[in-house]
């Protein structure tokens, strides 16, 4: 039994230092994907605002191209 808890006390560590790893490295790519995803959805809304420019806009207000003077 004290082999038991000899390898535990040597394998905790490791595993500590692995788990931290693992949910940094998570959250970098969970936030790497989250921004990506919102930078998508700004260039879909920008297209659309360039296709269409006298529709509403998501916020519900008009945009329209300037008039020529």
């Amino acid at each position: 039994m004290e082999n038991v808890w000899t390898y535990f006390e040597v394998l905790v560590p490791s595993i500590g230092v692995g788990l931290v790893f693992w949910f940094a490295m998570r959250a970098i790519f969970r936030a790497d994907r989250n921004e990506r995803a919102a930078e998508a959805q700004v260039r879909k809304d920008a297209s659309q605002q360039a296709l269409h420019p006298n529709h509403e806009s998501a916020d519900g207000s008009a945009h329209s191209a300037p008039s020529p003077r």
